[in-house]
């Protein structure tokens, strides 16, 4: 499923085909679901008398382009719809509209680059998208302002057990959450598939305000910078170190019990676990934390190299030792 969920086109506010795929799953057993004002999905599976109700996060958006402008060549101008380095756009396909029209972000070749252009990254103003159209009018045709445009990236294995693709931010989570909820086994939790994260954390915000959880634990991809560059100090994560548990990052100071309840249920599960070495970035945990009168939160995430461009790398292992760490969690909160 990880290949199935990494291939749908989901950019921030345009999450209906993740939305779809996930409630079909959900679908065949007696889970309460919902879709609020802002496209969360969200599942209710109760909470245990006596106990806290407990809410797992992970958001259904990728980052992307908005197609901002049609010029009188054909050309299409855009906006990033999330962080993106403008370094790894161009030459990458795309997908266009909701029909997923192919196109390529072209930029000037180098060929004609004076040697000042050579030596610094592309502007954002500089980068176009190339869909082959002849004019702006034969464009307008299938395209419109406004119109989303998603990496095109196919999810493949490399190797043994390490995958290639797009949006593993947060599809990744999504998997870790669904794979939970179809063991069907009685946990009690509330689950909340999240939209616009890329954009502000927007949905989690609501979807929390909602839920009124007292624990909450955000599931996500973090950056890891394990390649052979990097200085031993400098490295956030290593894949196949298994799940990444946070201190602290620019949104949220991760509760000191629930971390420790973490590692805890991880050793008890005979599962690899790491602690993320890196304080910067954001997670829906910084909303979440500072809904309705506060929430204990913290924050899980799988590793994830080249994040934030249309080809991620992450290792399968590392996303079933989260599953069984989360669950073992879930079973001591129970």
């Amino acid at each position: 499923m990880l290949a199935e969920l990494a291939n749908l086109r989901g950019v921030s506010g345009n999450e209906s085909a993740v939305r779809s795929f996930l409630a079909e799953k959900l679908d065949q057993f007696r889970t309460e679901i919902s879709i609020d004002t802002m496209g969360n999905l969200l599942v209710r599976r109760g909470a245990k008398k006596n106990s806290p109700r407990i809410m797992l996060s992970a958001h259904m958006d990728e980052i992307g382009l908005m197609i901002m402008s049609i010029q009188k060549n054909g050309l299409l101008k855009f906006k990033p719809v999330g962080g993106i380095d403008n370094r790894v756009l161009a030459a990458k396909r795309v997908r266009i509209g909701p029909d997923g029209l192919p196109g390529v972000i072209g930029v000037k070749p180098i060929h004609l680059q004076k040697k000042e252009e050579q030596e610094k990254p592309f502007a954002e103003e500089s980068l176009f998208i190339d869909a082959g159209f002849k004019d702006k009018d034969d464009a307008g045709k299938q395209v419109r302002v406004g119109d989303y445009a998603a990496f095109d990236s196919v999810c493949e294995e490399l190797g043994d057990g390490f995958y290639r693709g797009k949006a593993f931010d947060d599809r990744a989570g999504c998997l870790i959450l669904l794979e939970l909820l179809l063991e069907n086994d009685g946990l009690a939790f509330d689950a909340a598939f999240t939209v616009q994260e890329e954009v502000g954390t927007r949905g989690a915000a609501v979807a929390a305000y909602t839920l009124q959880p007292k624990v909450a634990l955000a599931v996500e991809a973090t950056a890891a910078s394990d390649t052979t560059e990097t200085e031993s100090s400098a490295v956030s994560t290593v894949l196949g170190a298994g799940p990444a548990i946070s201190f602290m990052d620019r949104t949220v100071m991760v509760s000191r019990e629930m971390r420790k309840e973490l590692v805890e249920a991880a050793e008890s599960a005979g599962v690899p676990y790491q602690f993320r070495r890196f304080t910067g970035g954001g997670t829906e945990a910084g909303v979440i934390s500072l809904s309705r009168e506060g929430v204990k939160t913290a924050v899980v995430a799988v590793p994830c190299r080249y994040i934030h461009s249309p080809h991620s790398i992450i290792q399968e292992k590392d996303i079933r030792a989260a599953v069984k760490m989360i669950r073992t969690w879930l079973e001591s909160r129970q």
